[in-house]
């Protein structure tokens, strides 16, 4: 019966329209179901922040082992776009969404489950440690919700952040340092056809910097990408202006400097080739984490994956989650594989089993890191 309810509300919240700023309706739908479990619900100030039309979702169950291990589960309560009007099938298995949005099982899965696995820890009757729920906005778009969140909400022993894609049992352990840049290559226009000599391209200025730049998978650890480029005013016009977006990551801190500072000197020597001008913006938006592989939070939810027996699996990310903001409090932070496929596009999918395994290995978690595992 408790998968039933799971699917039963992961198949509400996928129904819930939840675009990045636009989250104040899951908000309370999920803010009910955690009071009606006893959870003291608020919402923060983070809509101030991000322009949302809510705040995080921050609710805490009192303990009923005030020595046992604290516990923050998280996920986020945005979805991409297109993601209104989502109407979910459940079929062979599977629930995937009718083929013209999202399904939004990126993040509801996650959602779905810690809502799910702490039901079964108050029915149980769990003698646990304090638990806290940390539901963010605007995760799609950079952050902006756990950027907003104050640190001390997610303070505890284990945070979990369920947000990455895979069968569960996969545990991400470390991610990478992420900068992202914005530069304005200055030039002079002219007539293209009349008197180009008089003018200065800018758009050759970018161009060549993109050229000088190392660009891609650079080493197993770092990356780098330049994403947009645009400008220009007409086919006859030498353009003036042209700006360029692209990042770098890497889980060096160092390397990632360096090659930041490879990338910026490569578009200032392109603009003075020229006798232009650039301005560049630098923005780093997030740092890297790292969970050491003999960690005791890593050893809590292996464990938990062998008392269901699912397969535990360690891996580093490129990417980037709100874990990369927890984890610089200092709380042991892992995000945890939820099972969704094909994410962010309209084949997206969950497997039902996988979102009941997910359930199940939260639920197991609170009982590990709690000493009682009935």
């Amino acid at each position: 019966m408790s998968t039933e309810r799971l699917v039963a509300t992961f198949i509400s919240l996928a129904r819930i329209d939840s675009p990045s700023r636009r989250e104040a309706q899951i908000a309370g739908y999920c803010a009910a179901l955690l009071a009606d479990l006893g959870f003291d619900v608020r919402t923060d100030g983070a809509a101030a922040l991000t322009g949302s039309n809510t705040g995080n979702v921050v609710a805490t169950l009192p303990p009923l082992d005030p020595g046992a291990p604290s516990l923050v589960l998280s996920a986020h309560l945005d979805c991409v776009q297109p993601c209104e009007g989502v109407e979910p099938v459940v079929a062979g298995g599977h629930v995937s969404s009718a083929g013209e949005t999202v399904l939004g099982a990126d993040d509801k899965a996650g959602i779905a489950a810690i809502l799910e696995a702490v039901h079964r820890a108050v029915e149980d009757g769990v003698r646990r440690g304090p638990i806290r729920v940390v539901l963010t906005v605007c995760e799609e778009i950079g952050l902006a919700g756990a950027k907003a969140l104050d640190p001390a909400e997610v303070e505890g022993d284990l945070c979990l952040v369920l947000d990455a894609d895979g069968p569960p049992g996969g545990i991400v352990v470390a991610a990478p340092t992420h900068y992202t840049f914005s530069a304005m290559f200055t030039g002079t226009a002219a007539h293209a056809g009349v008197a180009p000599e008089k003018g200065v391209s800018a758009l050759v200025m970018a161009a060549e910097a993109i050229t000088a730049m190392r660009l891609g998978r650079l080493d197993e650890r770092t990356t780098a990408n330049v994403g947009t480029i645009g400008g220009g005013t007409a086919t006859n016009v030498v353009p003036s202006e042209v700006t360029v977006t692209g990042e770098c990551r890497s889980l060096d801190d160092e390397r990632v400097e360096t090659v930041r500072g490879e990338m910026d000197d490569a578009m200032r020597a392109a603009a003075s080739a020229h006798g232009g001008r650039v301005e560049t913006v630098w923005t780093r938006e997030y740092g890297a984490f790292m969970v050491p592989a003999d960690a005791p939070a890593i050893e809590a939810v292996r464990s938990a994956c062998a008392d269901l027996g699912i397969e535990s699996r360690l891996f580093t990310t490129g990417g980037g989650s709100d874990a990369s903001i927890f984890a610089s409090t200092g709380t042991p932070t892992l995000v945890l594989s939820c099972g969704m496929e094909n994410v962010h596009s309209v084949d997206e999918r969950i497997a039902v089993d996988d979102l009941e395994a997910l359930a199940a290995l939260v639920r197991a978690v609170i009982g590990r890191i709690s000493g009682h595992l009935g």
